[in-house]
């Protein structure tokens, strides 16, 4: 026998071999798919949600620092002895009381001679006058009188403001601070006396990122909370700073809140949340409901009893809802369980969830830097 004639032989051995295994595995299935073979898929029981518009609100949060609305340290403009504190540490004090007094003998003094040089001046310009009008004295020698008399009332204008100056005085109301100077020191106009402060209102600083700042404005809302206490303030913005920061890439912003009680001290750190964009008819859908993919998202939505894909463009973001500016009509009914087990054409039995918080209701996206 002949090579190429064995091999023909092997080769139909084999073959014949393999139909006698696959024979009985061909019934076998054929029995096991009997008449039901072809029967339709269980719908899969899903729940939906209708799709109905709604307010929701965008916000920032971002750490900010108490403020006080007024502040300033309390120094004198001259150099002296503390004569008197007239101030209790820690009070409260008007604007214009009177905080420190520093000796003021030699001032004094110095007034009263300024004084007294006037007094001598006015009453010879008087005399030169007369004698003018009498025609016994030059118009040169009046005019000499009248300048000394304005240089000598000058002087007198001067010691009296220096002399004013040896009592400090509150230039607004607040608390004032600790003081660091004692009766009877050598104080300078570098010599920090006491630290004054307008707590009621106070400001709130904090900054957001520069891609904000079209959307902040006067007038905006913030809420904040200060750590160690457990109440909610709420203040105004009233001023945001015309450049951007340009190693943070942030805007600075400034709010006021009123501080009636004196709870918020400056210095605090305050965890501020800030509403930068409004949405009133908001179409939003659970975040778990958008299935990314590439380049693009969708949604399942229910039509005709089967589960049906729609590409959908997403905007405003929150903890648990994602909004939808492009793809979705009010009423749709979108899927928002059994997701992984969804594909395009699947019967589902749909059971329907209401929208949360309805039509008005409120929803917020932190956004934070």
């Amino acid at each position: 026998m002949s090579k190429t004639t064995k091999s023909l032989l092997w080769l139909a051995l084999a073959v014949l071999a393999a139909a006698v295994l696959l024979v009985p595995r061909l019934r076998s299935g054929g029995e096991a798919a009997g008449p039901g073979a072809g029967a339709p898929l269980e719908p899969l029981e899903v729940e939906v949600l209708a799709v109905a518009p709604h307010r929701i609100v965008e916000r920032f949060s971002t750490i900010g620092t108490i403020q006080a609305d007024e502040r300033v340290e309390i120094r004198s403009e001259i150099s002296g002895i503390l004569k008197r504190v007239l101030f209790a540490e820690g009070s409260r004090v008007a604007s214009g009381q009177s905080l420190v007094e520093i000796d003021d003998v030699e001032l004094a003094a110095e007034r009263d001679r300024a004084l007294h040089r006037v007094e001598l001046a006015r009453l010879r310009e008087a005399r030169q006058q007369d004698l003018l009008a009498q025609g016994l004295t030059s118009q040169e020698d009046y005019d000499l009188a009248l300048s000394q008399l304005n240089v000598l009332a000058a002087e007198l204008r001067l010691a009296e403001a220096q002399l004013a100056k040896t009592r400090i005085r509150a230039p607004f109301p607040g608390v004032i601070g600790l003081r660091a100077v004692s009766p009877g020191a050598s104080i300078t106009p570098q010599t920090p006396i006491a630290t004054l402060q307008k707590l009621d209102p106070v400001k709130v600083e904090f900054s957001v990122p520069e891609n904000y700042a079209g959307q902040i404005r006067p007038g905006d809302v913030v809420a904040f909370r200060v750590r160690g206490s457990a109440g909610d303030y709420e203040g105004s913005v009233y001023a945001v700073e015309p450049n951007v920061d340009r190693e943070t890439r942030s805007l600075r912003v400034r709010a006021r809140c009123p501080n009636p009680q004196g709870e918020l001290l400056p210095g605090a750190f305050a965890d501020v949340e800030l509403e930068i964009n409004v949405i009133e008819d908001a179409l939003t859908v659970p975040a778990l409901a958008v299935i990314p993919e590439l380049g693009s998202k969708k949604v399942f939505v229910v039509e005709e009893g089967r589960a049906v894909p729609r590409l959908v463009e997403t905007g405003v973001r929150t903890e648990t809802e994602v909004e939808i500016t492009h793809g979705l009509e009010v009423a749709d009914r979108v899927i928002v369980s059994a997701i992984q087990r969804l594909n395009s054409g699947l019967p589902v039995r749909e059971r329907i969830r209401p929208v949360e918080g309805g039509e008005g209701g409120g929803s917020g996206s932190e956004v934070t830097p």
